[in-house]
């Protein structure tokens, strides 16, 4: 299935696409690809909030850009990537069965599921700018992604009973 074809079958059903990507086995080159196209679309979506930034408090874009260019693309996947090492280790602790890789898929595949909501608040963060509007998008961006991300952990541990 396409990429974008999953993403929509995510908001159906987290577990199944889950448990789907998991069957076409363990490749680290997919979870990186996954966890790398969130924060490159991360930074696209703070583009419009840090023009609107550099625009009213007359900074340079050019500074700003580049500051979100290296949190986001460089700096962020190490943190996705540390998040995931202690997903999987309280998922051990409490009698979880599931891999390193799972919970690196489960969390990865759910950044970017919920992707286009992150999108959402950027344009909403750039053109409306700071209020109710941007806390309630904020706010159901993280509510998807925590439902995708705990769907996805389920079916991690349930596939490696």
């Amino acid at each position: 299935m396409a990429v974008s074809s999953d993403i929509l079958a995510t908001y159906r059903g987290p577990g199944r696409v889950v448990r789907r990507l998991l069957e076409m086995g363990q490749r680290e080159d997919r979870a990186l690809v996954f966890v790398m196209a969130f924060c490159v679309v991360a930074f696209v979506a703070q583009m419009p909030s840090l023009a609107r930034k550099a625009h009213l408090e007359g900074v340079e874009l050019n500074v700003l850009l580049g500051g979100a260019l290296l949190g986001s693309v460089f700096i962020l996947p190490l943190f996705f990537y540390t998040l995931a090492l202690i997903s999987y280790w309280a998922a051990r602790m409490t009698g979880g069965q599931g891999t390193a890789y799972g919970a690196r898929l489960a969390l990865f595949w759910a950044l970017l599921a919920s992707a286009p909501l992150v999108l959402l608040n950027g344009l909403v963060a750039g053109f409306i700018g700071p209020g109710p509007a941007l806390t309630i998008v904020g706010i159901a961006w993280v509510a998807v992604f925590v439902w995708f991300w705990l769907s996805g952990l389920r079916q991690v541990q349930r596939s490696a009973a």
